[in-house]
């Protein structure tokens, strides 16, 4: 997970509007609000996104 997704998940978060587990939602409003990389991560790393969700643990940053 990169520095820029992980601050998308927090912007996200911290807009109240969703459950954070609820990846359709989450990635309905990264959507509106421009955070298309996170559109794309969720479709692709689901289990690490529920992870981080879970426990805040990111499994250390990627660069991509």
């Amino acid at each position: 997970m990169t520095e820029k997704v992980k601050k998308q998940i927090l912007a996200v978060r911290g807009t109240g509007l969703t459950n954070m587990l609820d990846t359709r939602m989450v990635q309905r409003i990264a959507n509106e609000l421009g955070f298309y990389e996170l559109v794309l991560y969720l479709e692709e790393h689901s289990a690490e996104y529920a992870h981080f969700i879970l426990t805040g643990e990111d499994g250390g940053t990627d660069a991509r």
